[in-house]
């Protein structure tokens, strides 16, 4: 398929199949959006995520690969070529926590490189390959729409949790790579955005539901209530549509107010 001005257009979401990414992707789904979904091991939540975005009104492919793998990485990026022929928006959402937490002076190297070659380093590289692509298709004519990456971190990019460093060094590594390529694709029109969920409602935050819980009764969070992925698949959302065309290298909090500081 060749990047027509008027054909839908085409997202890659990493770690699409649920939590956040789910919720990023049934967004893009309902701007009619091709999705394609992106996941490392499970298939089936994979392939329900699809039918989701098929019943928002999208449509899409699933694809395996682990980020955190140059190879995969290639497969990947020539997966949505094969499938669509460009690439207009990439999602990336891809990440692992810590298979355990450990205090910071008890953290293991292994834990370390675990979470930076997925959610730091395999990012970054699979960012890097996909600019390549989009520049192509600019300076080709081939682009379909304009085009946009936007980067889910946390509020662990600048809020210290000691008993996990590992991802809160990640993810403030991916708030710098926002920067940089901001700066360096600004010159191609192609904008990038860096998302920053607070407490979100997924598999990964369910084993600390119950500290979370009293934090927000406790108002820590100003707005009283856990994030939901549709609260940051709505942020994205609004990205897609084009709402922010002069603002590259901007961070938008979904976090309920939690970055508001007070006296």
């Amino acid at each position: 398929m060749t990047g027509e001005a008027n054909s839908p257009p085409v997202a890659l979401v990493t770690g699409g199949g649920r939590g956040i990414g789910r919720g990023i992707a049934v967004e893009l789904g309902k701007l009619k959006h091709k999705v394609v979904i992106n996941y490392a091991s499970d298939a089936t939540a994979a392939e329900e995520c699809l039918r989701l975005v098929r019943e928002s009104g999208g449509d899409g492919i699933i694809a395996c690969a682990d980020i955190s793998s140059s190879s995969d990485r290639k497969l990947l990026v020539q997966a949505v070529i094969d499938a669509y022929g460009r690439i207009d928006l990439l999602v990336n959402n891809a990440g692992i926590a810590p298979a355990q937490r450990a205090d910071l002076l008890e953290a293991s190297e292994e834990s370390f490189d675990r979470l930076i070659n997925v959610n730091l380093k395999g990012t970054y590289f699979l960012t890097q390959r996909v600019a390549r692509q989009m520049v192509e298709q600019v300076m080709s004519g081939k682009q379909g729409c304009p085009s946009r990456i936007v980067t889910i971190t946390s509020s662990s990019a600048y809020a210290v949790s000691v008993d996990r460093g590992e991802y809160c060094v990640a993810k403030a590594g991916l708030s710098m790579m926002t920067a940089l390529f901001a700066m360096r694709l600004a010159e191609f029109g192609i904008n990038v955005y860096e998302l920053r969920p607070g407490v979100i409602a997924t598999d990964m935050t369910e084993v600390v539901r119950d500290k979370y819980d009293k934090l927000i009764e406790q108002g820590v969070w100003p707005i009283r209530r856990w994030g939901e992925p549709i609260d940051v698949g709505r942020a994205v959302a609004a990205i897609a549509r084009g709402d922010f065309p002069y603002s590259t290298g901007e961070v938008i909090n979904v976090d309920g107010g939690f970055h508001l500081r007070k006296l």
